[in-house]
């Protein structure tokens, strides 16, 4: 912990509002872990000024925090699709985009990313998936052939707490889910592929 904080404290400071929807999120989610925090947001922000990406696509949106940090990092004119499954965080999403200067960069799809994402037409230059991990391996095969050719995926939670080394899983669907999606990208001859130890691991996907 000791080093966490020492890590938070000589990264980038994280902006208010993003402090405030922080505490929001702990306060009225259930499972407020699930969203990115400040070393985490501090990075998806750098992956995008580092990228510059025109279109962004979000898969799992929950309290917007992550939405946000990508958002900060867009050159002018660029644009995040990001899509939510749960429609009761429909209002507590917008209310939280709405605290940011980068609202008019976002645009919050309601449903099951599997079957809008196909329906947008759009060519990706970073993808950020931390949806339902049991669909992981399906993300990823539906995003692939709409990755532009310097287009970056990123994967939230590969490393899942440490239960990737609890094999085999039992009835952890989840955790097997991650397990399985992490040697489905590790096999793949078609791609290059990293797993950053970063808070719950943070897997970094390229075409070749």
């Amino acid at each position: 912990m000791d080093l966490e904080n020492y890590i938070t404290a000589h990264t980038e400071r994280e902006p208010d509002y993003l402090r405030t929807i922080f505490r929001n999120t702990n306060i009225r989610l259930l499972n407020p872990r699930m969203q990115s925090g400040h070393y985490q947001g501090r990075l998806l922000k750098m992956f995008t000024r580092i990228v510059a990406p025109r279109n962004v696509l979000e898969i799992g949106t929950f309290s917007g925090y992550a939405t946000l940090c990508l958002a900060e990092g867009l050159p002018d004119g660029a644009h995040i699709d990001t899509v939510e499954i749960d429609d009761e965080l429909e209002d507590f999403i917008v209310q939280n985009l709405n605290l940011s200067p980068f609202a008019d960069r976002i645009t919050l799809h309601i449903g099951d990313a599997l079957q809008i994402v196909p329906s947008l037409g759009k060519v990706f230059d970073l993808v950020f998936v931390d949806g339902n991990k049991r669909h992981y391996r399906q993300y990823l095969d539906m995003v692939l052939p709409l990755l532009s050719e310097r287009g970056v995926v990123l994967a939230d939670n590969t490393l899942w707490s440490g239960k990737v080394l609890d094999t085999p899983a039992g009835n952890d669907y989840q955790t097997q889910s991650i397990i399985d999606f992490n040697r489905y990208v590790a096999s793949r001859s078609d791609i290059e592929q990293i797993i950053l130890p970063v808070r719950d691991g943070l897997t970094v996907i390229r075409k070749k």
